[in-house]
């Protein structure tokens, strides 16, 4: 078995390209995959393919990354030809392939429908050997999201007046992304806090809001009326549209309500600069943000899988 990149050859990228997906997890076209090579954001060193000794190529991995990045930041796409008696290892090695030429080994994102356990075509199954190839590739932390989605028809609400939002200095967010950190039910709070402590945690919170496509202009500090801090909230963007980026209330305002007007905030900042959808994701386990965002008006569209290694 032979794994590669496909940066070395055009022919190689050409036959990638081409690679007959099978299975019930949704794929990239080819025509997608072009757009995304032309856009930066997938490229030809972050498709790897693996081939055996004839150079069929039985398995390819999609990694997907900013149009700046050096390097990817998740694996998108992930299948293998079905006449492989054991998928897992030979995806498996691929991955092992990929994350040894990249010098990390980036998340692994599966895309599914809500009722991805129990829908007919196998789709479990072909979850399955992907969730053993990915802790065999060194991601061993598996966390489930609900993805949501707001458009224009579930409309927005109008300000209450129980929060007053403002610009803030940098040092101030530093202060809200540390003390919101305290008991967050977020699991990627959770894990990095097992390692690092909630300054540092801050610090990375605030470097990758930073480098999203949206304007560091955008944020809000939260206050309630007499000037004591109770949230922030971070309206964001991808490559792709509008969403959540991040939004919290600190502890000692739990429990009012004030995330609801928080979400609010972000949902009518982007709608206000004719946002046609904002996408939000949140744990499945945190079940007072899914409610949040359901009582907003977003629905959940799929399910995330999201496998990463662990820092314990």
């Amino acid at each position: 078995m032979e794994f590669r990149s496909a940066a070395a050859d055009p022919a190689h990228l050409d036959r990638a390209l081409a690679y007959p997906v099978e299975g019930p997890v949704p794929a990239f076209t080819a025509e997608k995959v072009r757009e995304e090579l032309a856009s930066n954001q997938m490229r030809p060193e972050w498709i790897w393919t693996a081939e055996d000794e004839d150079g069929e190529i039985l398995a390819r991995a999609l990694w997907w990354g900013r149009a700046d990045s050096e390097r990817p930041g998740a694996l998108d796409c992930l299948h293998v030809r079905s006449s492989v008696a054991d998928p897992a290892s030979v995806a498996a090695g691929l991955l092992a392939a990929g994350h040894a030429a990249f010098g990390k080994a980036p998340d692994y994102n599966i895309s599914l429908p809500r009722d991805w356990r129990t829908a007919p075509g196998g789709l479990a199954e072909a979850v399955a050997w992907r969730q053993e190839a990915a802790y065999k590739a060194g991601l061993t932390r598996e966390i489930e999201r609900l993805r949501f989605e707001w458009t224009p028809a579930a409309g927005t609400a109008e300000p209450t007046g129980r929060l007053v939002f403002r610009e803030g200095t940098d040092e101030e967010f530093f202060e809200a992304f540390t003390r919101i950190a305290a008991g967050s039910l977020d699991l990627h709070t959770q894990n990095e806090l097992r390692t690092i402590d909630a300054e540092e945690l801050a610090r990375d919170d605030i470097e990758f809001y930073t480098d999203c496509p949206g304007e560091r202009s955008w944020w809000r500090l939260a206050h309630l009326p007499d000037g004591t801090l109770a949230g922030l909230a971070i309206p964001s963007a991808t490559p792709y549209h509008r969403n959540v980026g991040y939004l919290g209330v600190v502890p000692e305002q739990r429990g009012r309500g004030l995330i609801d007007e928080v979400l609010a905030e972000i949902t009518r900042f982007h709608a206000s600069e004719g946002a046609e959808r904002i996408t939000a994701t949140t744990d499945t386990v945190n079940a007072p943000m899914a409610a949040a965002f359901t009582r907003a008006g977003y629905e959940v569209t799929e399910i995330r899988l999201v496998f990463e290694t662990s820092s314990e």
